[in-house]
């Protein structure tokens, strides 16, 4: 009997491990980026690109930007993917830094945004957002540090249900795209009651989900009828319309 049980232990254990050892394989072989992603990583005479370690910094070249806007990428997405959209938004005028997240996963960096506020200390005002998990994710930081935040952007997300923002001060912007086949609409629709008063809404007629980057096609995801640029630049006119909003245009 104690030797059957060994064996159990030692069986379990095993599988445990390769499980494990899977997950983290999986973390680390996101999604993304692709070609046009990898190119709006170069500095240009619009926007200046940094490298920061865990996070990626865009900055207009035309003004000195009074507001930061920090992206948190989805679930499995390498975040460089989302350096077009990034990269658009900036030219505007805006400061805006991609995160890097642990295994490629926001729900392991929540907390990431502290480390880009901390070394722009300048910054007048920030905004948080991110697609997917990664606006959820977003909005549970924008919900514990009220005193640092100013906006939140959802781009095919929603609020967790546990972080109730209906009291709150924040500027909010929730987009999706009308071919979206990855968004839980069930669970979008019974959150938004959540989100913060006066919340820009508008869906990204033709998108999908994975259009907010350039990742490559996502699994179980509709198939888009606009360009995955034309749904960025809707995408980049609707947050620099929150932008503005926060700064009080």
């Amino acid at each position: 009997m104690k030797k059957r049980i060994k064996t159990a232990l030692i069986i379990t254990g095993a599988l445990i491990l390769v499980g494990v050892i899977g997950f983290v394989v999986w973390g680390l072989t996101p999604l993304g980026p692709a070609g046009e992603a990898l190119a709006a990583m170069e500095s240009n005479a619009d926007v200046i690109v940094q490298d920061q370690g865990d996070f990626i910094v865009f900055t207009p070249t035309t003004n000195t930007p009074i507001t930061g806007l920090i992206l948190y990428p989805g679930g499995h997405v390498d975040y460089r993917s989302y350096a077009p959209v990034a990269r658009e938004i900036a030219s505007r005028g805006y400061m805006v830094s991609v995160v890097r997240m642990p295994l490629s996963l926001a729900v392991f960096g929540i907390n990431r945004a502290d480390e880009v506020i901390a070394a722009y200390p300048d910054m007048r005002y920030w905004v948080i957002g991110g697609h997917s998990l990664g606006g959820s994710m977003a909005a549970s930081y924008a919900k514990n540090h009220a005193d640092k935040i100013q906006g939140l952007a959802f781009w095919a997300s929603y609020p967790p249900t546990g972080d109730d923002l209906s009291s709150t001060s924040l500027k909010g912007l929730s987009t999706y795209g009308s071919e979206d086949q990855v968004l839980d609409m069930d669970s979008f629709n019974a959150t938004m009651a959540l989100l913060p008063p006066g919340t820009i809404m508008q869906v990204i007629q033709g998108g999908n989900h994975a259009q907010f980057g350039n990742y490559g096609p996502q699994p179980g995801d509709g198939t888009a009828t606009i360009s995955s640029s034309d749904q960025q630049a809707q995408a980049a006119d609707l947050t620099v319309r929150l932008l503005r909003a926060v700064e009080g245009e």
